[in-house]
């Protein structure tokens, strides 16, 4: 590449974010570039694999009602993809600490469809699962498939005429006259009208390179990067062993537990686990580390230990002996907020928090409209209330 090259809209990062912001950039007749460094949907970011909790159960309305819409974007998603992207299966809520029965109540706020049942009726109906409380079922829950999810947003983007360029890593966002000009590790350039910054775990790296107005940088939220450990645990029922078919449920739900003594989440592990078991990690269980390029992708041996033990005690439908574990990397804002806002032609997209896969194809949109000129939603705006913490 040379400097000649160049783009109305460059991407940087092509995860579910990125590659959201070009499917809708795309179709809008917008020239679009994506780079990506490494390969899309790579297992060193943070939309890789094909396990993600898809469910509703949120303790503030503003995000269930968000869940909402973006099922429907999912929808339109899988209609023009022409595949499945979220298995259905439902979701658990339960525990002290996730209260259930303030859940149900914002479920009701809200409309959507849910039981509050007995620890009882629960275990009658999930006997591989011990509740310590009231359980919040959701049937609208299930799995998303993180990975087809990229992909699929990526066909859609480049049939529509946009670009992706892999293995090329950006180093730094400079201000040249009216556009921008991005520069790779290699010394190669792209110049672009505007700019997305979808880097998920690399993006405070990235942004010490990146002009921007200085009363910008000042508000700008500090992301807390971790190393997460995941494990795959066999079930003990060969019934619940074996891939679905295309379009039938999981045989196990998700479920999020939350007590005093750890917040655990798990989900069926797909094509992860080779169908054979469940997924079951700890939330926030991980390593902070700088960002992306220190993690070293090893797992914490007393973080096994402890979701081993949990899991002989909590969840007696697994095997407690992990026969897959890998690590991920969670981008943390305060409040479990996203960033997304924009200052004169440069868009931050880092709507992660450990949650943000539900949301993508709709938070493609929200960028969109940002690069548009949007003005950014009061509550992912720099302004926000939530980031004052970190100043």
């Amino acid at each position: 590449m040379t400097e000649q090259d160049s783009t109305q809209v460059l991407i940087i990062g092509a995860g579910l974010m990125g590659s959201a912001a070009a499917h809708q950039l795309a179709v809008r007749g917008t020239e679009v570039t994506v780079v990506e460094r490494d390969t899309a949907a790579s297992e060193h970011g943070s939309s890789h694999g094909s396990a993600r909790i898809f469910r509703y159960a949120y303790p503030d309305p503003f995000y269930t009602r968000l869940v909402d819409q973006a099922r429907g974007r999912y929808d339109e998603l899988e209609r023009l993809a022409g595949q499945q992207l979220i298995t259905p299966g439902g979701a658990l809520d339960f525990g002290t600490l996730r209260d259930p029965r303030h859940l149900a109540g914002v479920l009701d706020e809200v409309g959507i469809d849910h039981e509050l049942l007995p620890a009882s009726a629960a275990a009658e109906r999930w006997p591989g699962i011990n509740f310590d409380t009231e359980v919040l079922w959701q049937p609208g829950g299930g799995v998303i498939d993180a990975e087809s999810t990229v992909r699929a947003q990526l066909r859609l983007a480049t049939d529509a005429g946009a670009r992706l360029i892999e293995r090329w890593e950006a180093a730094s966002i400079r201000r040249d006259g009216t556009s921008y000009v991005v520069t790779s590790t290699t010394g190669a350039t792209i110049r672009a009208a505007q700019v997305v910054i979808a880097a998920g775990a690399w993006l405070s790296k990235l942004l010490v390179e990146t002009e921007l107005p200085s009363a910008f940088i000042d508000r700008l939220p500090q992301a807390v990067v971790t190393q997460e450990n995941a494990y795959h645990f066999p079930y003990r029922d060969a019934a619940d062993i074996g891939e679905p078919k295309p379009g039938a449920p999981t045989s196990w739900p998700t479920f999020i537990h939350k007590s005093e003594r750890i917040l655990t989440y798990s989900l069926p592990g797909g094509r992860d686990a080779n169908f054979r078991g469940q997924k079951l990690a700890e939330f926030l269980g991980g390593t902070p580390i700088t960002d992306g390029s220190t993690q070293t992708g090893e797992i914490d041996p007393a973080n096994r230990e402890r979701i081993i033990d949990y899991v002989r005690e909590q969840v007696p439908g697994l095997v407690p002996e992990p026969y897959a574990e890998t690590t991920c990397l969670f981008t943390m804002l305060p409040e479990e907020d996203f960033l997304l806002d924009a200052a004169e032609g440069l868009v931050i997209a880092s709507p992660c928090s450990g949650h943000g896969a539900k949301f993508a194809p709709l938070l493609g949109e929200f960028i969109a409209e940002l690069v548009f000129g949007a003005t950014a939603h009061p509550r992912f705006a720099v302004t926000s209330p939530a980031w004052a913490v970190t100043r």
